[in-house]
């Protein structure tokens, strides 16, 4: 029988290497930028084109590399940083597996034309596949520069498998706001299709903050520091009134290395127990300075995965730091949990939901009525009893409100204690003959004929929304509402794109955005079923849902825009509602084609039926 293993050629080799070092345009910014760093350069400019699919190329001024340096660097496992495996347990370096550029050239078409000081001419390589095509002198810069171009152009499988422009920037902007902010002592320049997006001069960690994700941030920092033996904790975090719905901008940083921790991020959300509202996120950027040999990094090709010796050590100080901060700068919960964060004020949601019923927009669900709607309102009049079936729901509430007024006017209450004897205890005459109310702001209680139904208004309410939403997309039905004062909204590059990209659906619900300037936007418009709600908080909240939605789910845009909208202009738990309003509302929900359950799983109604009411007596 013959032999049936082979050794792989290095092409090939590369090419599964690099499907775990190049995910994406962004893991290859990441590996060159992490290069750029680890040859002392203080200035460093990335150009992307289409995203990265087309073009990307690093520039900087660090020491550079010789010709035989320039050439063995594209082979894998070639590298300058460690020499022997106890280096491993002492690495300072962003970079020492040696296996970035070899990969990147089995992928790709790269360029590298590289100096180091004192030289008159630098060094060419032009490679495709692994395969060099060109090497020759050059007159160039000092420093590096390398140029990566039709990434995956020789993997069509791989390439197919990328994400939208928007998508893949964001990743990309993502990847170099970390490598900026662990170095603010070096100047960076990013530009994409040759607009500038960010210049970053070297400076203190609060102005490239600042810098990277814009002056309001200026006003939310507070400093944070601590330390012991060998560890050391600094940074800043932000004050719980600035949290937000979406876990944005949180950053860890071990010796200057970006990681992920669920585990330390653990810890400071336990620092702000008691100061932030339910589902928010507050800002950190927080280094650890530790001893290399407690810290083991070599366990993912990304390097954002790394083991403590002592876990327990570094939880208690990161939770320690950040409390110390936050009582330092006299931060103490200011927030009003109960108030509605989404919107400017409850009473604009409400004022959209009486508009709705003013209007009588619910109607066009019965005017147009699927074979489904239909069958789910014959559902609902199913739950009344026989002699009320074939009449509105408004004509139904005074039928229910006579029968309960009969009821009472024949009912005298007793009870035993001697306190009530001599004054018999009535219902308030408001809720006197209700046959429909509102239980503690967040329920909507019906009679109907099997027991008691119960209604969770803000859940119906999205589901009521998300299908007029997912309506307005697949339709380009939409109006929009012109604002008398267009209000400008500044966003960071990552958001800036993805709202471009997406600007064709938000017209369709909608929104009337332009943009105005480098990374801001101008909102002219605003669905017109809105009503008066703050324009900036709006636009801002439904990116927040948006990009949480897609950080939880996967689902198609149009669906996650639906989501994330009806999310953020539903009305809230804790909403007054007249009876009008519950009457409309509950009208909506029932001409819906699926009343059952909000957009997001959650159950929008349940009925307690009579038996299980009655097994609460006869116990």
């Amino acid at each position: 029988m013959p032999d049936i293993i082979r050794l792989l050629p290095d092409s090939l080799a590369n090419q599964i290497a690099a499907g775990e070092v190049v995910q994406r345009p962004a893991s290859a910014i990441k590996e060159l930028l992490e290069n750029s760093i680890d040859a002392g350069a203080d200035e460093i400019t990335v150009i992307i084109k289409d995203a990265g699919k087309t073009m990307m190329q690093i520039m900087d001024n660090g020491k550079g590399m010789s010709e035989t340096d320039a050439r063995m660097s594209l082979e894998r496992h070639a590298t300058s940083k460690i020499t022997k495996s106890e280096d491993l347990f002492s690495i300072r370096t962003m970079g020492f597996r040696g296996e970035a550029l070899a990969s990147m050239a089995a992928v790709a078409q790269m360029e590298i034309k590289t100096r180091q000081e004192g030289e008159e001419l630098g060094t060419l390589i032009a490679v495709e596949a692994s395969e060099i095509k060109r090497q020759e002198p050059v007159a160039c810069e000092k420093g590096t520069s390398i140029c990566i171009k039709n990434l995956f152009y020789n993997v069509p499988a791989r390439r197919n498998f990328l994400k939208s422009n928007g998508v893949e920037m964001k990743h990309i902007v993502e990847e170099f706001q970390r490598v900026a902010l662990a170095n603010p002592e070096v100047k960076f320049m990013l530009y994409q299709n040759d607009l500038e997006t960010y210049s970053l001069a070297a400076g203190k960690l609060s102005q490239r903050i600042v810098g990277l994700f814009g002056k309001n941030y200026r006003e939310q920092l507070a400093s944070c520091s601590e330390e012991m033996a060998e560890i050391k904790i600094y940074g800043y975090i932000g004050k719980p009134e600035f949290a937000k719905k979406t876990r944005g901008e949180q950053f860890f940083f071990v010796n200057n290395r970006f990681i992920k921790s669920n585990y330390l991020n653990h810890s400071v959300m336990n620092a702000y127990e008691g100061l932030l509202p339910d589902g928010s996120f507050p800002f950190y950027v927080l280094f650890i300075e530790i001893d290399p040999v407690h810290v083991d990094i070599n366990v993912h090709p990304t390097k954002t995965e790394i083991k403590f010796d002592d876990e327990r050590t570094i939880y208690a100080l990161v939770r320690a730091a950040v409390k110390q901060a936050l009582a330092t700068h006299n931060i103490t919960p200011t927030i009003d949990f109960q108030a509605d964060i989404n919107l400017s004020s409850k009473l604009s949601g409400m004022n959209s939901l009486r508009e709705t019923i003013k209007d009588k927009n619910y109607a066009q669900f019965r005017t147009t009525e699927t074979p489904q709607q239909k069958s789910n309102k014959d559902n609902w009049e199913k739950l009344f009893d026989q002699e009320h079936i074939g009449k509105s729901p408004s004509q139904r509430i005074p039928d229910r409100q006579a029968d309960i007024r009969e009821t009472q006017e024949n009912l005298t209450l007793t009870f035993g204690s001697k306190v009530n004897a001599e004054t018999p205890v009535e219902p308030e005459a408001e809720e006197r003959g209700k046959a429909m109310f509102q239980l503690h702001n967040q329920y909507i209680l019906i009679q109907v004929k099997s027991g008691l139904m119960m209604v969770d208004q803000q859940a119906a309410h999205e589901r009521i929304l998300f299908e007029k939403y997912i309506n307005h997309l697949k339709n380009n039905t939409g109006a929009s509402q012109q604002t008398l004062f267009p209000q400008t909204v500044s966003l960071n590059p990552g958001d800036f794109s993805l709202v471009m990209e997406m600007q064709e659906e938000m017209s369709a619900l909608g929104f009337k955005i332009e943009p105005f300037g480098k990374n801001d936007i101008i909102i002219k418009g605003l669905p017109a079923d809105i009503g008066n709600a703050n324009e900036k908080e709006i636009f801002e909240g439904l990116i927040d849902q948006f990009k949480r939605n897609k950080s939880e789910l996967s689902i198609p845009r149009n669906e996650n825009l639906a989501r994330a909208l009806a999310r953020r202009t539903a009305i809230k738990r804790g909403a007054r509602l007249s009876e009008e309003e519950m009457t409309g509302l509950i009208d909506q929900l029932f001409a819906c084609s699926n009343p059952n359950y909000a957009a997001n799983g959650q159950t929008t109604f349940h009925i307690l039926d009579l038996n299980r009411i009655e097994n609460y007596f006869n116990k």
